[in-house]
């Protein structure tokens, strides 16, 4: 370092100096207090070197200096240091003013054009001078590769510890992470019913927008975290599609752990690389995958069911089958044209509504004409013999089969309410034990504990009252009525269909 450039020359003394003040993180920001104050202690520093205007920048506190984000706080030093009012710049250490090189070499290029100097804890440098030029490239790469390496580093350690199935992330409703035991169910079995129940009704409807809707018949209600993170409280809420999809999808329910489904992306805008996080990626291209990794609601096996149905449901997507939207048509969606290959449509006619299929799409998008149209009524005879003669002889152990599947619905259901009952009964006996605690003269607070324990007793009664009223709705199946009606297959398939058209 120069011995001239240890003091400031007058005319650089007239001119401002600017104290760069940043932290990277808002967690720094929050808990590196000690860093902020020798920072902002610069000012006596410039004071010191004879500087009578002193200007401190601290906009970037929280901000990366990696070059991905914006800085308006550096942004204005680089505008202040072109107006040439500028005559030194202080900062505790170099990579406060940029971990980049672009940045980094920017404002020393601007600096020796205005003769403005740079002054860390570790002296004063004349950018102009080529040894000082020199040294502070060096720091500047040497900044740049150290947060470089602490990434790297960090990473490697994640991944690493991820391989083993170590790295513990939040888990989904369900599920506990204890830190001894590893990946457990939740201990509260109202919420491990819960989502056993939409396993279980996917499994039967095939559809997660008929799980909703059956779910939400019935009054199901799903649990909503309170606490951010933690998952050791939750608010019961009516249940969403999201609730039901989200579950169907993770594959944590089939004891698979996996890391690094989301990947980093970069591109440049305005001449600036801008980097963007939790991009999704393929199932092939994630980093870690682990079966049999902990307990599961269901086995992997089921798993890939549920995606390739969840799939073939998807309207709209070309191939695969679609679902029903509703109406009489038997075939809805499974049809498509002998002669292109699209998909038929359904349309209904007449005074008593008839269904007629026909390949709409040529003259919808292309103005030509229909390649096929034909009534649906034959069509669907047709299909409905071919199923009756396939299944006959089975019949009696289907209406078996379905005795069974309708008995053990109703007793799922029961078993919920149960729960919900239980929960409330719970609240109910918490609130009451709040309120036999509170001081009875100070009425500002037993007014309202009394309001919570009467809403709690309300809760209680109306859960009952759903529970008594499913108790007595169970349906007393004849098990020979069953038999019979199964050997006239013919007559209970136009009972369904005629009960639907109703």
């Amino acid at each position: 370092m120069n011995d001239m450039a240890l003091t400031f020359p007058p005319e650089l003394l007239k001119r401002q100096a600017v104290i760069y003040v940043r932290q990277s993180t808002q967690s720094q920001v929050m808990t590196n207090l000690e860093s902020q104050r020798r920072q902002y202690d610069l000012v006596e520093m410039a004071r010191g070197y004879g500087f009578a205007g002193i200007d401190v920048i601290d906009d970037d506190l929280g901000v990366s200096a990696s070059g991905c984000h914006a800085r308006p706080g550096f942004e204005r030093l680089v505008a202040m240091l072109c107006s040439g009012s500028i005559g030194a710049v202080f900062c505790l250490e170099v990579s406060r003013l940029a971990r980049n090189g672009r940045d980094w070499h920017h404002m020393l290029e601007l600096c020796g054009l205005v003769d403005a100097r740079v002054v860390d804890h570790d002296g004063v440098y004349d950018p102009r001078h080529p040894n000082d030029r020199l040294l502070l490239g060096m720091k500047g790469s040497i900044s740049e590769f150290e947060l470089g390496v602490l990434r790297t580093r960090m990473v490697e350690a994640a991944r690493a510890k991820a391989r083993r199935g170590e790295l513990r992330y939040t888990p989904p409703t369900g599920y506990l992470w204890d830190r001894d035991a590893g990946v457990m169910f939740d201990p509260d079995l109202r919420i491990q019913e819960v989502v056993r129940q939409i396993f279980c009704r996917f499994r039967e409807l095939g559809s997660a927008r008929q799980v909703l809707l059956a779910m939400s018949a019935e009054g199901v209600h799903f649990p909503r975290p309170s606490d951010g993170i933690r998952l050791t409280s939750f608010e019961w809420q009516p249940i969403r599609y999201r609730n039901v999809i989200s579950v169907l999808k993770n594959m944590f329910y089939a004891g698979v752990y996996a890391y690094g489904k989301t990947g980093r992306q970069a591109e440049i805008r305005d001449g600036r690389a801008h980097v963007t996080y939790k991009n999704r990626k393929s199932p092939e291209d994630w980093d870690v995958v682990i079966r049999d990794h902990h307990p599961g609601y269901i086995d992997w096996e089921e798993y890939e069911r549920n995606q390739a149905q969840l799939a073939r449901n998807a309207f709209g997507r070309a191939g695969g089958v679609k679902s029903g939207r509703g109406g009489g048509a038997l075939l809805a969606g499974l049809l498509c044209c002998s002669r292109c290959g699209r998909r038929l449509h359904v349309v209904y006619t007449g005074r008593s509504p008839r269904p007629v299929y026909r390949c709409d799409t040529p003259n919808l998008l292309l103005g030509q004409k229909r390649c096929i149209t034909f009534g649906g009524f034959r069509a669907d005879k047709l299909i409905t013999e071919a199923v009756l003669e396939a299944v006959a002889p089975i019949a009696i152990n289907a209406a078996i089969e379905a005795r069974a599947m309708l008995s053990q619905a109703v007793e799922d259901k029961r078993l919920v309410l149960e729960m919900e009952l239980q929960q409330a009964r719970y609240d109910a006996s918490l609130a009451e034990r709040r309120y036999a605690a509170c001081d009875p003269d100070n009425r500002l607070i037993a007014a309202e504990l009394e309001n919570r324990w009467e809403e709690a007793l309300g809760r209680v009664r109306s859960f009952e009252q759903r529970l008594n009223a499913e108790i007595a709705a169970v349906p007393d199946v004849d098990v020979t009525r069953l038999e019979g009606l199964a050997q006239d297959l013919e007559a209970a398939c136009a009972a369904a269909r005629l009960s639907a058209a109703g």
